[in-house]
């Protein structure tokens, strides 16, 4: 019993001595409560919408001011023509527009029935759909408050539209955050792994000691998860577009670019994992754990980041996924240029060379 317990002791001492792994045990689980308890709802609040009001009446005025008070929307601007609807969906910031028709209120008075257009960006069909229920339950429920004064009942009959994904499938919104996900875990986890690896079979110093220089260890040891990542997202792509109807819009040059950007972001993050692992089993669980977590909850793939408390949302500028599918979106679904991606696309450029900066420099230190 006594050796028993002197391993026991031992092996309490050999945990808790190692804080990388303390931090793991104890900090991870706080921080997944914490990120999702605040992230994960189905609630929508604070939306980006723009309204175009023909008609600028009283009545309008009044279903407005009904719509912006409820909490769910905030308003982004007024349009002037429909023209303004493509560009302001492809800014990427309204999900939904509301268009009156000209004359709405004096159709109203004379018809008993008016046109009103609900449009929403549907790249997200899980909260387009919200939005619209949203939308159109307040709209019955200001013509419900009319009805209770008056005789014949009056009707506004909402028109319901969704741009870029019109059956709300939600193949479309899962194969951009797919291949994110993917690229992301699996080219920076086997990155941290493999170099991980070498440091603890202590190869790693043979290798410096080699004629080769530290910059061309690492290109070495991450050129072939290029060319497999790369080759793991064209797959992804073909299924979505092949099987599941997932349209290319957008330029295809520009698109496989994007993704070569992505997977470099990626590999640089994977190194800079490596420099601060000690063991295959914490590169593992900080690829796993550091990297999923924010990537499925704060990239905006599956819960919108309107709906996030402040903080989490200003952690998400830090999360390259956010950035990526964000570029996936304009330029699959919604088939823009480069014209509209270029500042997400400098946003990661200055990630690969924060990720590679640092990663260099710790690895020069720690290893050299």
């Amino acid at each position: 019993m006594k050796r028993l317990l002197s391993f026991i002791k031992k092996e309490v001492y050999h945990i808790f001595r190692d804080y990388r792994t303390m931090i793991i045990l104890f900090g991870m689980p706080i921080a997944q409560i914490m990120v999702f308890g605040f992230a994960i709802t189905t609630e929508i609040k604070d939306a980006q919408i723009a309204i175009l009001d023909q008609s600028k009446d009283q009545v309008t005025q009044k279903i407005n001011e009904k719509i912006l008070s409820s909490g769910y929307f905030k308003l982004n601007k007024y349009l002037d023509n429909h023209a303004d609807i493509t560009s302001t969906f492809e800014e990427g910031k309204v999900k939904l527009i509301i268009v009156y028709s000209k004359n709405f209120g004096l159709d109203l008075i004379k018809n008993n029935a008016a046109d009103i257009q609900l449009i929403a960006d549907a790249t997200d069909p899980n909260t387009a759909n919200t939005l619209i229920n949203y939308s159109n339950s307040i709209i019955q429920d200001y013509t419900s408050s009319l009805n209770e004064f008056r005789q014949p009942n009056v009707v506004i009959l909402p028109e319901i539209r969704f741009r870029y994904n019109q059956n709300l499938k939600g193949v479309f919104l899962f194969v951009p955050g797919l291949i994110t996900i993917i690229l992301m875990l699996v080219t920076a986890m086997m990155t941290s792994i493999s170099i991980t690896k070498e440091k603890e079979m202590g190869t790693m110093e043979i290798l410096l000691a080699s004629p080769m220089k530290p910059i061309q260890i690492i290109i070495a040891k991450v050129i072939p998860y290029i060319f497999l990542s790369f080759s793991i997202s064209i797959i992804i792509l073909l299924l979505g577009y092949f099987v599941f109807g997932v349209p290319v819009i957008g330029n295809l040059t520009l698109l496989l670019l994007e993704f070569l950007l992505f997977i470099i972001v990626a590999l640089s993050l994977g190194i800079l994992i490596s420099t601060v692992s000690e063991t295959q089993q914490v590169a593992l669980l900080l690829s796993l754990l550091g990297l999923m977590l924010p990537t499925i909850v704060l990239s905006g793939f599956i819960f919108p980041l309107e709906n996030m408390p402040k903080i989490l949302q200003w952690i998400s500028y830090i999360i390259p996924a956010r950035w990526f599918i964000t570029i996936l979106k304009n330029i699959m679904l919604k088939g823009s240029g480069i014209e509209l991606v270029w500042k997400e696309t400098l946003i990661l450029v200055g990630f690969t060379i924060f990720f590679i900066v640092i990663s260099l420099r710790k690895f020069k230190i720690r290893l050299t």
